[in-house]
């Protein structure tokens, strides 16, 4: 028989993009000229690519490599390596850097973790990353569906390590708890960007509340990896990147990925400046030289990019 979750009302219709128009005044780093060489990518469709893709049509699964027009698709895929995600395509949430499509969810489905754990059994992934859609709309923001997943993976695929990227339940510590009992080997929530940019590009999020679920994964089970990243991009200072990297320090965070943002759109938030591959090189020097214990930072760096390799070195929890 199907559970529920409790649902809460939404009254309001979704937010419009607001975050589409330009924080209030340009940074020095402003540099309002065309995509440089080292973020072209060449598109690849081999034979994993297309097996992935048929197997995620096929067990109805979403991936936020499609989703958020991920620039990494075609290596990723090749290698049979993908990003599911869960709780549907539609988010409750509408921020200003952000690809996935807003509006009021419909869909909620309980055999979705066993479906996710067969197309990682079909895959052979050492390595399974699980993220969602931001779900305001259920109290606890669905983390009985993380919880599951992790679990269902658990099962069919013991040797398999699992990373889950989860929204901020609301504050909901509950919700934290019902998912960290799961013991994921990474759990990884996104600051995105610097405190000051916070009302144009996550208008529904609050950086402490962000850095405070952090904080208490890693209380909950320190044996258990914990991961944050933010984009650069969005007309931050290095002076706030540097502070963001002490706070991600402070709260215990592990693991500390940095990207190049990228305008999925016209309609949403612009480019400000792209850094080098020597820049990034910096901030990744910077960050672990803070004591941050492994620090990803590349242009097409994401949530997910090399995440089997950081798990590899860093080790996880050991079910």
């Amino acid at each position: 028989m199907e559970r529920e979750l409790p649902l809460l009302p939404v009254d309001a219709p979704p937010a419009e993009p607001v975050l589409r128009r330009r924080p209030p005044k340009r940074s020095e780093n402003y540099n309002p000229t065309g995509k440089p060489p080292w973020l072209k990518v060449r598109a690849t469709l081999g034979p994993n690519y297309r097996r992935l893709k048929d197997l995620m049509r096929g067990l109805s699964l979403h991936s936020v490599c499609e989703e958020a027009q991920c620039p990494n698709i075609f290596e990723c895929w090749e290698h049979g390596t993908a990003t599911f995600m869960i709780l549907g395509d539609i988010c409750t949430r509408a921020c200003g850097f952000c690809a996935i499509k807003t509006g009021r969810p419909t869909e909620l489905d309980w055999a979705e973790p066993e479906r996710v754990a067969e197309a990682v059994e079909t895959l052979g992934l050492k390595h399974a990353v699980i993220t969602s859609v931001t779900r305001d709309d259920l109290i606890n923001g669905g983390a009985e569906i993380f919880h599951g997943t992790i679990r269902a993976i658990r099962e069919r695929c013991p040797g398999t390590s699992v990373e889950v990227l989860i929204p901020d339940y609301q504050g909901n510590w509950d919700a934290l708890q019902i998912t960290m009992a799961a013991r994921p080997d990474i759990l990884n929530h996104n600051l995105e960007t610097v405190p000051r940019l916070y009302p144009w590009v996550r208008p529904k999020a609050i950086y402490e509340r962000s850095l405070e679920l952090l904080r208490r994964a890693k209380d909950l089970d320190p044996a258990v990896l914990t991961k944050t990243g933010i984009m650069v991009g969005l007309g931050e200072t290095w002076a706030e990147i540097e502070q963001v990297m002490r706070d991600v320090q402070a709260a215990g965070v592990d693991i500390m990925t940095i990207g190049q943002y990228l305008r999925p759109s016209v309609k949403h938030l612009p480019v400000e400046k792209y850094y080098t591959p020597e820049e990034f090189a910096e901030l990744k020097r910077l960050g672990e030289s803070l004591g941050i214990p492994h620090v990803e930072s590349g242009p097409l760096v994401r949530s997910s990019y090399h995440a089997h390799e950081q798990v590899q070195k860093l080790g996880g929890v050991q079910v």
